[in-house]
């Protein structure tokens, strides 16, 4: 078995070497854009280039190092039939939720206003939080968007959840489909966004989506930057329909100087750090789905690629 490392990494023998001591029966090599084809069984990728399945005819499965795989199904000469891989969790469900959980608290706790009285010298005690007036609603209920929506749930918000086709999920009133999104933002003060980038959830928050939140309203983009409408957010601002908004994703990243986001005390910025890969985590599940895949046994994570995810 030939396993192909394709990722970009000055110092790829940081995942080489984990990935050859748990797959001892494998030939592990990295990918060199200008030597020959190794003829590999299996390629673990991160926004791999064209030239690659140019090269490397003989693949059974492409192993993606991330749960997002928009920049691998962009490649245009991907084999359509060639299995693509993502990755589950791995460490990363948990420190979305916590991300997600730390940006809500943020509003809905008025943690700003405290820092604001420390910084003056004021003692002063505000009313506390009623959860009834932070509805939140999460878009996208993956993995990880199932695992955000319980940990708020579990807190006692009042939690909705909407996605392309029909979830069911314990103390999370659910919505599927186009014809639903209306009600589902119409309940939503708090906005989450978990979903995968595909040609129907690009711009998706746009200002006539954010327009149907509750007034007051936060926006959390954890997803992609290309699921919002920059401008529409800074005139939904402007408005007075959303007060705040947390953006971890960016159309451009790192995000320019000179980008107006900077300049808006109502967003937070943060550089895509929500949910970093965890290499040890994620080495274990993609070398055990390979050596399963091999011996010819079931694997899950495999992507359905006319939907995109």
């Amino acid at each position: 078995m030939k396993v192909l490392f394709v990722a970009g990494d000055p110092k790829p023998e940081r995942w080489t070497v984990p990935i050859q001591a748990l797959l001892p029966e494998a030939e592990v090599h990295v990918w060199d854009a200008d030597g020959p084809a190794v003829d590999a069984d299996y390629a673990i990728v991160w926004q791999p280039p064209e030239e690659l399945f140019e090269r490397e005819t003989g693949l059974k499965a492409v192993f993606n190092l991330g749960a997002g795989i928009d920049g691998l199904l962009a490649v245009p000469n991907l084999p359509p039939n060639l299995p693509v891989v993502r990755l589950e969790d791995a460490g990363m469900s948990a420190q979305m939720a916590e991300y997600v959980l730390h940006q809500l608290l943020e509003a809905s706790r008025g943690m700003e206003t405290y820092r604001e009285q420390q910084r003056e010298g004021v003692w002063k005690i505000h009313r506390p939080i009623k959860r009834s007036e932070w509805p939140v609603g999460v878009m996208g209920l993956g993995h990880i968007g199932k695992r955000v929506a319980r940990t708020l749930a579990d807190l006692d918000y009042r939690v909705n959840g909407w996605a392309r086709s029909d979830h069911s999920l314990d103390k999370v009133t659910t919505f599927a489909g186009a014809d639903s999104l209306d009600a589902f933002l119409g309940s939503t003060r708090v906005l989450v966004n978990t979903l995968p980038l595909t040609d129907e959830t690009r711009d998706i928050l746009d200002h006539r989506h954010l327009s149907q939140l509750i007034p007051g309203a936060v926006v959390i983009n954890v997803g992609r930057g290309e699921h919002l409408v920059e401008d529409d957010l800074l005139r939904a601002i402007d408005d007075g329909h959303v007060a705040r908004a947390s953006l971890d994703v960016f159309r451009q990243e790192p995000l320019p100087a000179d980008h107006p986001f900077w300049q808006r005390p109502e967003i937070t910025i943060t550089p895509h750090i929500s949910a970093r890969t965890l290499r040890d985590a994620t080495l274990e599940q993609i070398t055990g789905k390979i050596r399963a895949h091999h011996n010819g046994e079931p694997i899950t994570g495999i992507v359905d690629t006319s939907r995109g995810y």
